[in-house]
């Protein structure tokens, strides 16, 4: 009874705040558009069950779907792998700093957590843009004579991925790297190995937890991001994130919406799936 009490809780958080709302979503997509207060038929009418498969097909037959959902994955696949090699690094500096400049370090890491998300992406927008601080700097020194296309392309959005989602790469590696035993290197120093070869074959195996870790909270959320290409991206970089904010608010399709969300949310279930299988065969 104590362990059923214990696991309670959160599965049944879970099934509250997850499992309901997807429910509903997934009954919306089987509805159609209507107009109306709600935008869509009800699944049950004159005691006759109306499930409609339309919104599915139409979203793998129109390539603005499938063009959303591929550069959606391209774009999180590249940022998570630019946040891999910068948090990295800047995890593995704070574990081997002195003791005393962990806490300082780490917080400065979160410390943009404490201003707004949407207010850190408008800051970039002064940063890139044609008379911005960077442009003005670089043509100032002499670097360049017009200014750079720093914004509203793929750039902007990789530079607002990776620092938006960085500090959430960077505490799971922190997590992995801080757990591992000193005197295992010092057993490989003794055997012979070199410090690149110490770190190649002890500290990256042995922190592949925190790796994956890493990358699926940076991943998952990059998938469905809206507010970063919608303020730093151009027409090349449609993500599904603002289709689905179209479909919703501009469209008012719901049923089409609610089907790019379930859609997405089956499309990120593999990582998830991989992620818990190899946390598995860790334990085990």
């Amino acid at each position: 009874m104590r362990r059923f009490a214990t696991v309670l809780p959160p599965y049944a958080w879970l099934a509250l705040f997850f499992l309901v709302p997807f429910l509903i979503v997934l009954k919306i997509s089987l509805a159609e558009q209507a107009m109306g207060i709600p935008p869509y038929t009800p699944l049950i009418a004159d005691g006759q069950v109306q499930v409609s498969g339309a919104n599915y097909q139409f979203l793998f037959s129109d390539s603005l779907y499938v063009r959303a959902y591929l550069n959606a994955l391209w774009f999180a696949a590249w940022s998570t792998v630019g946040c891999l090699l910068i948090g990295y690094p800047l995890a593995y500096g704070i574990v081997r700093a002195p003791l005393r400049w962990r806490n300082t370090l780490l917080l400065l890491v979160i410390l943009p957590f404490w201003t707004s998300f949407l207010i850190r992406v408008y800051a970039w927008i002064g940063l890139l843009k044609a008379n911005g601080l960077i442009n003005d700097v670089l043509m100032q020194i002499g670097l360049i004579h017009a200014p750079l296309p720093l914004i509203n392309n793929s750039f902007a959005v990789f530079v607002g991925l990776i620092y938006s989602y960085l500090p959430y790469m960077v505490l799971p590696l922190y997590a992995a790297l801080e757990k591992l035993d000193p005197t295992l290197l010092e057993a490989a120093a003794d055997l012979g190995c070199r410090p690149r070869q110490a770190f190649w074959h002890v500290t990256l195996p042995l922190s592949l937890p925190g790796i994956i870790a890493g990358s699926l909270l940076v991943f998952i959320p990059m998938c469905g991001e809206f507010i970063i290409p919608d303020l730093l991206g151009g027409p090349d970089t449609l993500m599904i994130g603002h289709v689905l904010w179209d479909e919703f608010f501009t469209n008012r399709d719901w049923p089409l919406a609610s089907a790019v969300a379930v859609a997405m949310l089956v499309l990120l279930v593999l990582p998830m799936g991989l992620l818990r299988r190899y946390l598995t065969g860790e334990r085990a």
